[in-house]
């Protein structure tokens, strides 16, 4: 039985605490804010509940796979999980208008012949075919397997597949990004921009994403997107639950500020009060600069990514109840794709563009005070806090709410009249809210692009101390947090020869 330390109470650090404990392990939690989560936060006010964090989940089979293994109740029976269907709505500034249904690939081919066009369905579902190519290529070495150095090369190529030369003779030698994927198959600007739009939300640059961020709308379509009932901080609070079921040990307020070294291996953790937690194993639920400033021999040599985007959100309490055949999400496209994408990863962080805009309405009581009223999320995706955007310039921050809330009025008709009250977050909220270097989110691992879209691996440069979460490998997301978990939980207990659950 080995003392195990865990430092932050996030999805990924819950995972792999839960499935330490139940290996036989004393498992304490270090967190130094007052609750569990990480970005899965929660706003509470006046009756109405909104999701700071993710509002969706794809691949819930992360943590079936999870619950399953750390206890008798299953997720099913520990939370509300109810598919969204339609999956979402897509709103054009052409005036364009469809919604796809959950993974449904015939339903999702008819709703694009009906509103594109003949013959739009068929070239997004060979692309979407396409890439389950990359799905079958990469879900072991990139999802299930701990990331290791025999396999960056390989990793580093882009498994989408190319699609002959025009002349058909010879297939394509050189690699491709997202964009260039979209502009060559897709050719319509509604589906390049639907294409687009899922990197997007991931804080993806299309211009620069290799061809295998296809995978993204194909595990969408394929497994479905599914809502927490109550909200995603449900699933944090029952992971949570778990964990103490378990006898794991949580701290809050307790802030960790260095790894303690003991013949070349991690040995416990110091804490801001001065004292040490001794410890065979530290797991780090950390940002790459937090490693670098609390374990500099765990951190890895090469240079630190860039940080990635960051997410604006708008809660609206609205009067009135929400309509019946509501899209539980909506997809407002902004009007220029191209300034867009120069004020997210360019220069101009609050550069005036509209906007492309996520609009959640979900049909749940446990929302709203009552059902006369309307609990609605706006998020947009953005440049990160820092130099390139002050998300702490009052001025910047509620003229783009009001660009933000003037996008979703497509999507909910009358919104000035029944608006109540709104309130805003920024990058710079998520940075005091998580640590995480200027509210960046980061996005899942991608194959390609000689491994620029890969993340630290969950084995670090210092034994004992691994790296769990979103910002280490298998990358963001709900699922690959669960993900992250899982491959720590394994490496500690197999030890560092493990491949990966079988």
């Amino acid at each position: 039985m080995a003392q195990i330390v865990v430092i932050g109470a996030g999805m990924g650090a819950m995972a792999a605490a839960a499935r330490l404990a139940v290996a036989g392990n004393r498992v304490t939690v270090h967190e130094r804010t007052d609750t569990h989560g990480g970005g899965v936060g929660r706003l509470t006010r006046a009756g109405f509940a909104f999701d700071t964090g993710p509002a969706l989940l794809h691949l819930p089979a992360v943590y079936r796979d999870l619950f399953v293994k750390t206890g008798k109740e299953s997720l099913e029976q520990s939370l509300g999980l109810v598919q969204v269907d339609p999956a979402s709505r897509h709103l054009f500034p052409d005036g364009t208008d469809f919604a796809l249904p959950n993974a449904s690939r015939a339903g999702v081919v008819a709703a694009l012949d009906a509103a594109v066009g003949a013959g739009a369905g068929e070239r997004w579902s060979e692309l979407v075919n396409r890439a389950r190519e990359v799905w079958d290529a990469t879900r072991r070495p990139l999802l299930e397997e701990p990331l290791r150095a025999e396999r960056a090369e390989a990793l580093g190529r882009d498994p989408y597949p190319a699609l002959p030369h025009r002349k058909g003779l010879f297939r394509r030698p050189v690699p491709v990004t997202l964009a260039s994927v979209a502009e060559r198959e897709l050719a319509d600007p509604r589906l390049i921009a639907l294409l687009e739009s899922h990197a997007l939300a991931y804080g993806l640059d299309p211009r620069e994403a290799p061809g295998s961020a296809t995978v993204l709308p194909y595990l969408e379509q394929t497994f479905g997107s599914w809502y927490v009932t109550g909200g995603m901080r449900g699933l944090a609070d029952a992971l949570y639950e778990r964990c103490l079921a378990r006898r794991v040990e949580f701290r809050f307020g307790s802030d960790v500020v260095g790894v303690v070294e003991k013949d070349g291996r991690a040995a416990g953790v110091r804490l801001a009060d001065g004292s040490v937690a001794e410890a065979d194993v530290v797991v780090a639920g950390v940002s790459p600069a937090r490693l670098t400033a609390i374990a500099p021999g765990a951190a890895e040599t090469a240079p630190a990514a860039p940080v990635p985007p960051g997410r604006f959100s708008v809660f609206l309490a609205l009067s009135g109840a929400r309509p019946e055949s509501t899209a539980h999400r909506t997809v407002v496209h902004g009007g220029d794709r191209a300034a867009e994408l120069e004020a997210v990863f360019g220069a101009a962080g609050t550069a005036s563009y509209r906007p492309t805009v996520t609009v959640l309405r979900p049909d749940d009581p446990a929302t709203v005070p009552d059902a006369g009223h309307e609990a609605v999320t706006l998020t947009a995706t953005v440049a990160p806090h820092g130099e390139r955007a002050d998300w702490r310039d009052e001025r910047a921050v509620a003229a783009f709410a009001d660009r933000v809330v003037e996008s979703a009025k497509a999507a909910v008709p009358g919104l000035a009249e029944r608006l109540l009250w709104r309130e805003v977050r920024t990058p710079a909220d998520t940075e005091a809210a998580t640590g995480a270097e200027g509210g960046g989110v980061p996005a899942p691992v991608l194959a390609g692009a000689r491994g620029a879209f890969l993340r630290p691996g969950n084995l670090t440069r210092l034994p004992g101390c691994y790296l769990v979460g979103g910002f280490a490998h298998p990358g963001g997301g709900l699922a690959h947090a669960g993900m992250s978990g899982a491959m720590v939980a394994g490496l500690v207990v197999s030890g560092a020869d493990w491949r990966g659950s079988q």
